[in-house]
């Protein structure tokens, strides 16, 4: 058992997603802020042009995705290393449900 553990604790792998973890634990407080920023641009659009603002619609989307990207990262249901590190597209690529705007 202790042998095991061991082996584990040599493993360059295993070192290396800890630190990947690390740096994407503080990325995701960073893209929290973000998102909070497009939240309150978007409730300020629709306050003042009652209606969303499609670029900022389509930030949120892209950055929405971004941070699911790290989540799966971070629960260990992927294996792909989010952007920076990864192209920005493999974020894209992700199978993200289709959801229609009622607004």
């Amino acid at each position: 058992m202790n042998e095991k553990i061991n082996d584990n604790l040599k493993q360059l792998s295993t070192w290396k997603r800890i630190f990947f973890m690390t740096i994407f634990s503080v990325i995701v407080g960073l893209v929290r802020i973000l998102l909070w920023g497009v939240i309150l641009l978007q409730v300020a659009s629709m306050l003042f042009s009652g209606k969303v603002n499609e670029n900022i619609l389509h930030f949120g989307k892209s950055l929405s995705a971004y941070l699911y990207h790290i989540l799966l990262f971070l629960t260990f249901n992927t294996d792909i290393i989010p952007f920076p590190f990864s192209d920005w597209a493999l974020t894209e690529e992700l199978d993200l449900p289709k959801i229609e705007k009622d607004v």
